[in-house]
């Protein structure tokens, strides 16, 4: 990747993901932008990866290590009381040139992995509006697992600021999703049953693993202590849980662990936010892999970053193949706009 495209790629994220949400990264994403020297050091990031947050997660992986460096101050998840963002840029500077040696196997080998758990906000309502139409117990089969916090969407109790609370109701993880326009899905009180867990992908996280864990808390941005908070609580429900997570291809892998469900499930394939790592050529097989599955059994597949940025619910009964694009998402989860209108 050239320094010109590197520098918009930190443009591009401040503009479209900091704003509003993180201000030491959107400042310093603008900066990093205009500097030669840092945009040499994200040259050791591996193809595919989104370098802004593999960079970020980099250095406050350092820090929450406990490294000394006057960067410190500037962040909240390391000092009580941050120092003004719009000072930190000469001490970020100085971080990534001090430690270089340091942080360049991390951008080298280290992957951007999800750990979002607030998407099962978005993911709830789907999985119950496909067991309200099936009447089975469904199937999980995630792509791009990470730690596998997403395939426990049930264990976790939800609201949707209408006073309701759903999901399970002795959850020690509560999350919370602002339903945006005029549109509401329909969500069911109590869980759907979960017949099986599956997770896929190309680095597991171990969970039990302190160095592992302490990297996806540093992917975690600065400021977003409610994040860190919700990861916590859903490490230790994966932490307890025997979940099945296979370390590979997970496209590759797809038509055995698909094969391996139970018959009298439904199977629900989902990723969230994974494909946005995918070459195209790669999300065409996955939808081609999808494909040749829905011609023998039955299955939904949940997905976004594959066309567009929207979620989409591709649902094949007998064969035939129906396409909903059902949802616009925020990244983290805090919103989602419906775009499904219910049926009275």
């Amino acid at each position: 990747m050239t320094e010109t495209e590197l520098a918009q790629r930190f443009q591009t994220f401040a503009e479209r993901e900091c704003r509003d949400s993180s201000p030491l990264y959107e400042y310093l994403s603008l900066e990093i932008a205009k500097n030669p020297e840092i945009l040499a050091l994200c040259q050791h990031a591996r193809d595919g990866q989104p370098v802004p947050n593999l960079l970020f997660g980099a250095v406050h992986y350092l820090l929450l290590k406990g490294v000394g460096h006057p960067l410190a101050a500037y962040y909240p998840s390391v000092t009580e009381r941050p120092k003004p963002f719009t000072d930190a840029f000469a001490d970020f500077q100085s971080f990534c040139a001090t430690y270089e040696v340091e942080l360049i196997p991390l951008l080298a080998h280290r992957l951007v992995q999800t750990n979002e758990v607030r998407r099962c906000t978005y993911l709830y309502p789907v999985f119950s509006q496909i067991h309200q139409q099936t009447q089975r117990p469904l199937a999980l089969l995630e792509i791009g697992t990470s730690a596998g916090l997403q395939l426990l969407f049930d264990q976790y109790s939800y609201a949707y600021g209408n006073g309701e609370v759903v999901g399970n109701p002795a959850s020690r993880l509560h999350l919370t999703s602002v339903i945006e326009g005029t549109e509401t899905p329909a969500v069911a009180q109590t869980p759907p049953p979960v017949a099986s867990r599956i997770g896929l992908d190309l680095n597991i996280v171990d969970l039990h693993d302190a160095d592992e864990q302490l990297w996806l808390k540093a992917l975690i941005w600065t400021e977003h202590r409610e994040r860190l908070e919700m990861f916590e609580a859903a490490a230790r429900y994966v932490e307890e849980y025997a979940l099945e997570l296979v370390e590979g291809d997970g496209v590759k892998l797809l038509p055995l662990y698909a094969a391996q469900t139970p018959d009298d499930s439904i199977l629900c394939i989902f990723h969230t936010h994974v494909a946005n790592q995918m070459p195209l050529a790669v999300k065409k097989e996955l939808l081609q892999v999808v494909r040749e599955i829905g011609r023998t059994r039955n299955l939904y597949h949940i997905y976004n970053n594959v066309q567009d940025r929207y979620l989409h619910l591709d649902a094949y009964i007998d064969g035939v193949l129906t396409e909903q694009t059902i949802a616009e998402t925020d990244g983290h989860g805090r919103w989602f706009k419906w775009l499904v209108t219910q049926e009275v």
